[in-house]
Protein backbone atom coordinates (compact mmCIF):
# COMPACT_ATOMS: atom_id res chain seq x y z
CA UNK A 1 0.00 0.00 0.00
CA UNK A 2 1.27 3.25 -1.07
CA UNK A 3 1.33 6.45 1.16
CA UNK A 4 0.15 10.01 -0.25
CA UNK A 5 0.10 13.05 1.33
CA UNK A 6 -2.05 15.76 0.20
CA UNK A 7 -1.11 19.01 1.48
CA UNK A 8 -4.38 20.84 1.75
CA UNK A 9 -6.68 18.10 1.35
CA UNK A 10 -9.94 20.78 2.67
CA UNK A 11 -10.00 21.99 -0.85
CA UNK A 12 -11.77 21.31 -3.92
CA UNK A 13 -8.80 19.61 -6.18
CA UNK A 14 -7.37 17.85 -2.74
CA UNK A 15 -11.49 16.47 -1.31
CA UNK A 16 -11.71 14.89 -5.37
CA UNK A 17 -7.84 13.40 -4.88
CA UNK A 18 -8.02 11.78 -2.00
CA UNK A 19 -11.48 10.01 -3.19
CA UNK A 20 -9.52 8.83 -6.20
CA UNK A 21 -6.20 7.35 -4.54
CA UNK A 22 -8.65 6.01 -1.53
CA UNK A 23 -10.22 3.90 -4.65
CA UNK A 24 -6.80 2.81 -6.00
CA UNK A 25 -6.07 1.37 -2.41
CA UNK A 26 -3.68 4.18 -1.00
CA UNK A 27 -3.32 4.98 2.41
CA UNK A 28 -3.98 8.78 2.33
CA UNK A 29 -3.19 11.59 5.12
CA UNK A 30 -4.45 14.50 4.47
CA UNK A 31 -2.74 18.51 5.70
CA UNK A 32 -4.62 21.54 7.08
CA UNK A 33 -2.73 24.41 9.18
CA UNK A 34 -5.49 23.24 11.72
CA UNK A 35 -7.06 20.04 11.39
CA UNK A 36 -8.80 20.51 14.24
CA UNK A 37 -10.76 23.10 13.40
CA UNK A 38 -10.53 23.00 9.40
CA UNK A 39 -13.59 23.00 7.34
CA UNK A 40 -14.01 19.37 6.38
CA UNK A 41 -16.99 19.80 4.53
CA UNK A 42 -16.14 18.78 0.84
CA UNK A 43 -14.35 15.72 2.86
CA UNK A 44 -17.90 14.80 4.16
CA UNK A 45 -19.75 15.58 0.82
CA UNK A 46 -17.73 13.22 -0.53
CA UNK A 47 -17.93 10.59 2.25
CA UNK A 48 -14.09 10.49 3.00
CA UNK A 49 -13.35 11.98 6.14
CA UNK A 50 -13.45 8.97 7.84
CA UNK A 51 -11.26 7.02 5.75
CA UNK A 52 -8.39 9.98 5.59
CA UNK A 53 -5.66 10.36 8.56
CA UNK A 54 -6.04 14.34 9.12
CA UNK A 55 -3.11 16.23 10.32
CA UNK A 56 -2.09 19.65 11.25
CA UNK A 57 0.65 21.28 8.96
CA UNK A 58 1.71 24.63 8.20
CA UNK A 59 3.51 24.76 5.00
CA UNK A 60 5.60 28.12 5.95
CA UNK A 61 6.92 26.34 8.99
CA UNK A 62 9.91 24.61 8.08
CA UNK A 63 9.67 22.59 10.97
CA UNK A 64 5.96 22.09 10.92
CA UNK A 65 6.90 20.38 7.38
CA UNK A 66 10.01 18.46 8.31
CA UNK A 67 8.26 16.89 11.35
CA UNK A 68 4.96 15.76 9.24
CA UNK A 69 7.35 13.75 6.65
CA UNK A 70 9.49 12.13 8.99
CA UNK A 71 6.22 10.97 10.68
CA UNK A 72 3.83 9.95 7.65
CA UNK A 73 7.43 8.68 5.78
CA UNK A 74 4.93 9.27 2.35
CA UNK A 75 5.17 7.56 -1.14
CA UNK A 76 3.72 10.54 -3.40
CA UNK A 77 3.23 14.25 -2.19
CA UNK A 78 0.56 16.28 -3.84
CA UNK A 79 1.35 20.12 -3.09
CA UNK A 80 -2.47 21.82 -3.92
CA UNK A 81 -2.24 24.57 -0.64
CA UNK A 82 -1.91 27.55 -0.23
CA UNK A 83 -4.07 30.67 -0.96
CA UNK A 84 -5.97 29.74 -4.14
CA UNK A 85 -8.03 32.87 -5.22
CA UNK A 86 -6.48 35.10 -8.22
CA UNK A 87 -8.61 37.85 -7.06
CA UNK A 88 -7.94 37.72 -2.99
CA UNK A 89 -4.10 37.41 -3.96
CA UNK A 90 -4.31 41.30 -4.86
CA UNK A 91 -5.76 42.04 -1.51
CA UNK A 92 -2.97 39.75 0.53
CA UNK A 93 0.04 39.29 -1.93
CA UNK A 94 2.56 39.13 0.86
CA UNK A 95 0.49 35.77 2.31
CA UNK A 96 0.01 34.39 -0.86
CA UNK A 97 3.59 34.77 -2.23
CA UNK A 98 4.67 32.51 1.14
CA UNK A 99 1.75 30.45 1.16
CA UNK A 100 2.61 28.64 -2.26
CA UNK A 101 6.19 29.51 -3.01
CA UNK A 102 7.70 29.20 1.12
CA UNK A 103 5.18 26.24 1.41
CA UNK A 104 6.75 24.47 -2.08
CA UNK A 105 10.11 25.50 -1.49
CA UNK A 106 9.80 23.80 2.39
CA UNK A 107 8.17 20.67 0.81
CA UNK A 108 11.18 20.64 -1.45
CA UNK A 109 14.02 20.84 0.73
CA UNK A 110 12.24 18.93 3.35
CA UNK A 111 12.38 15.91 0.81
CA UNK A 112 16.19 16.35 0.08
CA UNK A 113 16.77 16.04 3.53
CA UNK A 114 14.87 13.46 4.67
CA UNK A 115 14.28 11.10 1.19
CA UNK A 116 14.99 12.22 -2.28
CA UNK A 117 12.93 8.86 -3.76
CA UNK A 118 9.54 10.66 -2.36
CA UNK A 119 7.66 11.59 -5.88
CA UNK A 120 6.40 15.17 -5.82
CA UNK A 121 3.23 16.72 -7.42
CA UNK A 122 3.10 20.36 -7.46
CA UNK A 123 0.14 22.48 -8.66
CA UNK A 124 0.76 25.05 -10.74
CA UNK A 125 -1.80 27.21 -12.96
CA UNK A 126 -2.59 28.38 -16.20
CA UNK A 127 -2.37 32.19 -14.28
CA UNK A 128 1.42 31.70 -14.92
CA UNK A 129 1.25 32.42 -18.38
CA UNK A 130 -0.54 36.02 -18.38
CA UNK A 131 -2.19 36.49 -21.25
CA UNK A 132 -1.05 34.49 -24.45
CA UNK A 133 -3.84 35.90 -26.94
CA UNK A 134 -4.83 33.32 -29.40
CA UNK A 135 -1.33 31.25 -28.97
CA UNK A 136 -2.40 27.98 -27.09
CA UNK A 137 -0.21 27.72 -24.28
CA UNK A 138 2.35 24.76 -24.13
CA UNK A 139 4.97 23.49 -21.68
CA UNK A 140 7.63 25.67 -23.58
CA UNK A 141 5.62 28.94 -23.41
CA UNK A 142 6.77 31.76 -21.47
CA UNK A 143 5.84 32.58 -18.06
CA UNK A 144 4.69 36.32 -17.70
CA UNK A 145 2.66 36.59 -14.80
CA UNK A 146 0.11 39.61 -13.94
CA UNK A 147 -1.53 38.63 -10.27
CA UNK A 148 0.56 38.28 -7.21
CA UNK A 149 -1.51 34.51 -7.46
CA UNK A 150 0.48 33.97 -10.82
CA UNK A 151 3.79 35.21 -9.77
CA UNK A 152 3.78 32.74 -6.71
CA UNK A 153 2.58 30.13 -8.57
CA UNK A 154 5.65 30.89 -11.12
CA UNK A 155 8.00 30.89 -8.79
CA UNK A 156 6.60 27.42 -7.38
CA UNK A 157 7.19 25.89 -10.58
CA UNK A 158 10.69 27.37 -11.10
CA UNK A 159 11.30 26.03 -7.41
CA UNK A 160 10.41 22.15 -8.86
CA UNK A 161 12.70 22.73 -11.96
CA UNK A 162 15.11 23.22 -10.25
CA UNK A 163 15.45 20.89 -7.46
CA UNK A 164 14.10 18.32 -10.34
CA UNK A 165 17.46 19.08 -12.14
CA UNK A 166 19.74 20.27 -9.54
CA UNK A 167 19.29 17.34 -6.70
CA UNK A 168 17.75 14.45 -9.51
CA UNK A 169 14.59 14.84 -6.89
CA UNK A 170 11.53 13.29 -8.65
CA UNK A 171 9.29 16.61 -8.49
CA UNK A 172 6.62 17.74 -11.07
CA UNK A 173 4.48 20.56 -11.88
CA UNK A 174 1.33 20.19 -13.59
CA UNK A 175 0.07 23.66 -14.95
CA UNK A 176 -3.80 23.18 -14.54
CA UNK A 177 -6.45 25.74 -16.55
CA UNK A 178 -9.16 26.40 -15.02
CA UNK A 179 -11.04 23.06 -13.46
CA UNK A 180 -14.05 23.31 -11.86
CA UNK A 181 -16.80 21.53 -9.76
CA UNK A 182 -20.07 21.53 -7.25
CA UNK A 183 -17.06 22.18 -4.43
CA UNK A 184 -15.63 25.14 -5.82
CA UNK A 185 -17.11 28.29 -3.18
CA UNK A 186 -18.72 30.86 -3.64
CA UNK A 187 -16.16 33.58 -4.16
CA UNK A 188 -14.78 31.59 -7.81
CA UNK A 189 -16.90 32.78 -10.54
CA UNK A 190 -18.27 30.26 -11.90
CA UNK A 191 -19.74 28.93 -8.49
CA UNK A 192 -20.81 32.45 -8.26
CA UNK A 193 -22.93 31.73 -11.20
CA UNK A 194 -24.37 28.80 -10.83
CA UNK A 195 -24.96 30.07 -7.59
CA UNK A 196 -26.84 32.53 -8.63
CA UNK A 197 -28.96 31.52 -11.45
CA UNK A 198 -30.22 28.63 -8.92
CA UNK A 199 -31.65 31.40 -7.02
CA UNK A 200 -33.20 33.31 -9.66
CA UNK A 201 -34.19 30.14 -10.95
CA UNK A 202 -36.28 29.83 -7.31
CA UNK A 203 -37.77 33.46 -7.45
CA UNK A 204 -35.15 35.71 -5.67
CA UNK A 205 -35.87 38.65 -7.60
CA UNK A 206 -31.80 39.25 -7.72
CA UNK A 207 -29.45 39.57 -10.20
CA UNK A 208 -26.55 38.37 -11.28
CA UNK A 209 -23.56 40.99 -10.76
CA UNK A 210 -20.08 40.37 -13.07
CA UNK A 211 -17.40 41.88 -14.32
CA UNK A 212 -16.17 41.59 -17.93
CA UNK A 213 -17.92 38.83 -19.49
CA UNK A 214 -16.10 38.71 -22.66
CA UNK A 215 -13.22 37.18 -20.89
CA UNK A 216 -12.37 33.88 -21.95
CA UNK A 217 -11.15 30.38 -20.33
CA UNK A 218 -10.38 26.64 -20.86
CA UNK A 219 -12.81 25.35 -18.32
CA UNK A 220 -11.93 21.77 -17.31
CA UNK A 221 -13.93 19.54 -14.25
CA UNK A 222 -12.04 18.68 -11.46
CA UNK A 223 -12.49 14.98 -11.22
CA UNK A 224 -10.66 14.11 -14.25
CA UNK A 225 -8.19 16.67 -13.55
CA UNK A 226 -7.14 15.24 -10.06
CA UNK A 227 -6.68 11.89 -12.31
CA UNK A 228 -3.96 13.67 -14.84
CA UNK A 229 -2.12 14.79 -11.41
CA UNK A 230 -2.19 10.87 -10.28
CA UNK A 231 -0.97 9.96 -13.79
CA UNK A 232 1.87 12.49 -14.06
CA UNK A 233 3.96 10.79 -10.93
CA UNK A 234 3.28 7.71 -12.24
CA UNK A 235 5.74 7.95 -15.27
CA UNK A 236 9.09 6.99 -15.53
CA UNK A 237 10.62 10.06 -15.59
CA UNK A 238 9.60 13.43 -13.96
CA UNK A 239 8.08 15.92 -16.42
CA UNK A 240 5.92 19.15 -16.26
CA UNK A 241 2.56 18.57 -17.55
CA UNK A 242 -0.01 21.04 -18.98
CA UNK A 243 -3.61 19.81 -18.21
CA UNK A 244 -6.72 21.24 -19.68
CA UNK A 245 -9.57 20.61 -22.18
CA UNK A 246 -7.79 22.27 -25.54
CA UNK A 247 -11.35 24.10 -25.76
CA UNK A 248 -11.70 27.69 -24.75
CA UNK A 249 -15.24 29.31 -23.86
CA UNK A 250 -16.19 32.72 -23.11
CA UNK A 251 -17.56 33.61 -19.48
CA UNK A 252 -20.79 34.80 -21.22
CA UNK A 253 -21.45 31.34 -22.88
CA UNK A 254 -20.60 29.89 -19.07
CA UNK A 255 -23.43 32.02 -18.50
CA UNK A 256 -26.17 31.86 -21.10
CA UNK A 257 -25.64 28.00 -20.66
CA UNK A 258 -26.59 28.42 -17.10
CA UNK A 259 -29.57 30.45 -17.22
CA UNK A 260 -30.73 28.69 -20.59
CA UNK A 261 -30.31 24.75 -18.38
CA UNK A 262 -33.63 26.89 -15.82
CA UNK A 263 -35.05 28.17 -19.23
CA UNK A 264 -34.38 31.57 -18.60
CA UNK A 265 -32.58 34.52 -20.87
CA UNK A 266 -29.33 35.64 -19.22
CA UNK A 267 -29.93 39.24 -20.53
CA UNK A 268 -32.65 39.47 -18.26
CA UNK A 269 -31.09 38.92 -15.04
CA UNK A 270 -27.47 39.66 -15.48
CA UNK A 271 -25.69 43.28 -15.09
CA UNK A 272 -22.02 44.46 -15.06
CA UNK A 273 -20.78 45.74 -12.08
CA UNK A 274 -17.42 47.81 -12.61
CA UNK A 275 -15.91 47.24 -9.14
CA UNK A 276 -15.62 43.78 -10.29
CA UNK A 277 -13.58 44.27 -13.02
CA UNK A 278 -9.39 43.63 -12.57
CA UNK A 279 -6.90 46.40 -14.54
CA UNK A 280 -4.47 43.19 -14.92
CA UNK A 281 -7.37 40.61 -15.67
CA UNK A 282 -6.28 37.91 -18.63
CA UNK A 283 -8.48 38.36 -21.27
CA UNK A 284 -8.06 34.72 -22.72
CA UNK A 285 -7.05 31.60 -22.19
CA UNK A 286 -5.77 28.95 -24.64
CA UNK A 287 -3.95 25.71 -23.91
CA UNK A 288 -2.49 22.83 -26.35
CA UNK A 289 -2.79 19.65 -24.17
CA UNK A 290 -1.38 17.22 -26.87
CA UNK A 291 1.59 16.46 -24.31
CA UNK A 292 -0.46 14.89 -21.35
CA UNK A 293 -2.05 12.98 -24.22
CA UNK A 294 0.27 11.47 -25.55
CA UNK A 295 2.79 10.78 -22.53
CA UNK A 296 -0.04 10.46 -19.90
CA UNK A 297 -2.69 9.00 -22.03
CA UNK A 298 -4.88 11.57 -20.18
CA UNK A 299 -7.47 13.51 -22.28
CA UNK A 300 -10.83 15.23 -21.07
CA UNK A 301 -13.92 14.46 -21.52
CA UNK A 302 -15.71 17.21 -20.26
CA UNK A 303 -15.58 20.34 -21.49
CA UNK A 304 -17.29 23.72 -20.50
CA UNK A 305 -21.30 22.66 -21.71
CA UNK A 306 -20.95 19.69 -19.75
CA UNK A 307 -19.35 21.21 -16.69
CA UNK A 308 -22.00 24.03 -16.55
CA UNK A 309 -24.89 21.09 -16.61
CA UNK A 310 -23.63 19.07 -13.62
CA UNK A 311 -23.03 22.32 -11.84
CA UNK A 312 -26.55 23.16 -12.16
CA UNK A 313 -27.35 19.36 -11.46
CA UNK A 314 -25.23 19.35 -8.43
CA UNK A 315 -27.17 23.08 -6.86
CA UNK A 316 -30.57 21.94 -7.96
CA UNK A 317 -29.75 18.71 -5.54
CA UNK A 318 -28.05 20.49 -3.13
CA UNK A 319 -30.26 23.37 -2.47
CA UNK A 320 -32.76 20.84 -2.07
CA UNK A 321 -31.50 19.44 1.43
CA UNK A 322 -32.91 20.99 4.55
CA UNK A 323 -29.94 22.33 6.70
CA UNK A 324 -28.80 19.60 8.64
CA UNK A 325 -26.54 19.52 11.76
CA UNK A 326 -24.17 16.90 10.18
CA UNK A 327 -23.34 17.67 6.97
CA UNK A 328 -24.00 13.80 4.51
CA UNK A 329 -22.39 12.62 1.83
CA UNK A 330 -23.91 14.15 -1.75
CA UNK A 331 -25.73 11.75 -3.81
CA UNK A 332 -23.94 8.96 -5.91
CA UNK A 333 -24.42 10.05 -8.69
CA UNK A 334 -22.35 13.35 -8.07
CA UNK A 335 -19.55 12.05 -6.82
CA UNK A 336 -17.78 11.38 -10.48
Amino acid sequence: MKTALICGVTGQDGAWLALLLLSKGYRVVGTSRDAQIATLTKLDLLGVRERIELRSMTPTDFRSVVQTLIQVEPDEIYNLSGQSSVGLSFQQPVETLESISQGTLNLLESMRMINKSIRFYNAGSSECFGDTGDLAADELTPFRPRSPYAVAKSASVWSVSNYREGYAMYACSGILFNHESWLRPARFVTSKVIKTVNRIAQGSGEQLQLGNMDISRDWGWAPEYVEAMWRILQQEKPEDFIIATGYTASLQEFVALAFAAHNLDWRDHTRSDASLLRETDIRISRANPQKARERLGWQATLTMPDVVARMVEAEKLLSQRAAPCQVEPAPASLLR
